[in-house]
C-alpha cells in the first residue's frame, strides 16, 4: 500500500513539472553575424594599356621670305631677288598621322551614388608620325623670261610621343558602365624643318645651286579634352573607348640665309626666310584597366 502511494505521488510530481516547463519562456539563439556582401564602387587605383590612332587637325608649314638683298651693282640684281623671295613663300601640307599605343594609371572616386571624379595620366608613343612634302615650282623674273629660278621646297613634322594629364568626370548609367569626359595637359616631342634649293636656269653667270635650311625640336605642352566611355566586363577588369583633341600650339624656327653667288664669288641676291607650323589634332583609341578595388565592404548584416 505504501509503495503503491509512492509511486503515485511520483507520478503526479513529474507531470506537474512538465507543465510547468512548458510555461517558462524560451530563450532565443545569439545571433549569427553573416559576412556582408562586397558592394560594387568605382572608387580605387586603375592602371591598364591602350592603342589606336592619331591623326592631325592642322597640316600646314608655312614658309615666308623677306626680300633681304638684291645686288644693285649686277645687272638684274634687284629682279632676282624680289622673283628668289616670293617663291621661296608659301604653304606645304604635312600630315602627322599614324597607330598610337601607351599605358595610363589613374584613381577613381564615386559620389553621390552615381557619379565619378577622377585623375588619370598616360603616356603612348606613335608609329609612322614622320611626315614629309618635296614640292616642285618655278618663277619668272621680270625682265628676264629666258631665265626662271627653279626650286625645290621640302618641309617636315614629326610627333615622336604624346602624354596627358587629365580630370575627368563621369556619370554611372548602370553599376558597371561609365559615361564620362575628360581634360587637362598635353604634352608631346615635336620636331619640324625646312628645305629650300633654288637654281636659275640657263645662266652662265649663275651656275650654282643655293638653298637655305632650318629646323626645330623641342618638347611641347598644351591642352586636351575629349569624352569616353568604360565599362566593367569582368570583376576588377574594364575596356574603354575614347576620343583626345590635343594643341600644343604654334611654333616658328628660322632658316639660314638664302644666298646666290654669282661665278666670281660675288652676293647677287639674299633672302631671309623662316617657317611656322602648329601640332594640333585627334586621337580615338581603346583601353584596357585593372582595378585593385572595385569592391568595397557592405553593411553588417545580423541574421537571428
Amino acid at each position: 500500500m505504501f509503495r503503491r502511494t509512492l509511486l503515485a505521488s511520483a507520478g503526479a510530481m513529474a507531470l506537474t513539472g512538465a507543465a510547468l516547463a512548458a510555461d517558462l519562456p524560451s530563450r532565443a539563439p545569439p545571433p549569427v553575424f553573416l559576412p556582408p556582401p562586397p558592394i560594387f564602387t568605382w572608387t580605387g587605383l586603375y592602371a591598364g594599356i591602350n592603342a589606336g590612332y592619331t591623326w592631325s587637325n592642322s597640316n600646314i608649314v608655312d614658309t615666308d621670305t623677306a626680300d633681304g638683298f638684291g645686288n644693285p651693282g649686277l645687272v638684274g640684281g634687284a629682279a632676282f631677288g624680289v622673283a628668289s623671295a616670293a617663291l621661296a613663300t608659301g604653304s606645304v601640307p604635312v600630315n602627322n598621322n599614324g597607330f598610337i599605343g601607351g599605358g595610363q594609371i589613374g584613381y577613381n572616386y564615386q559620389f553621390a551614388n552615381s557619379f565619378v571624379v577622377g585623375l588619370e595620366a598616360d603616356i603612348q608613343g606613335i608609329a609612322a608620325s614622320n611626315g614629309s612634302t618635296l614640292e616642285f615650282s618655278q618663277a619668272t623674273v621680270a625682265g628676264f623670261p629666258a631665265n626662271p629660278i627653279d626650286q625645290n621646297l621640302s618641309s617636315r613634322r614629326r610627333l615622336d610621343y604624346l602624354g596627358t594629364v587629365r580630370g575627368r568626370l563621369g556619370f554611372t548609367i548602370t553599376p558597371t558602365f561609365l559615361v564620362y569626359g575628360t581634360g587637362g595637359l598635353a604634352y608631346g616631342q615635336t620636331e619640324s624643318s625646312t628645305d629650300i634649293t633654288q637654281i636659275v636656269e640657263s645662266d652662265s653667270f649663275l651656275p650654282n645651286h643655293y638653298n637655305s635650311f632650318g629646323s626645330f625640336s623641342n618638347t611641347r605642352v598644351g591642352w586636351t579634352a575629349g569624352g569616353g566611355i568604360e565599362w566593367l566586363f569582368a570583376p576588377n577588369w574594364s575596356v574603354k573607348a575614347e576620343y583626345l583633341y590635343y594643341d600644343l600650339g604654334s611654333v616658328t624656327y628660322g632658316l639660314s640665309p638664302l644666298q646666290n653667288f654669282n661665278s666670281g664669288g660675288t652676293l647677287f641676291t639674299s633672302g631671309s626666310p623662316f617657317s611656322r607650323t602648329r601640332f594640333t589634332g585627334n586621337i580615338v583609341r581603346a583601353g584596357l584597366n585593372y582595378h585593385f578595388n572595385l569592391w568595397g565592404p557592405g553593411p553588417i548584416v545580423a541574421k537571428y
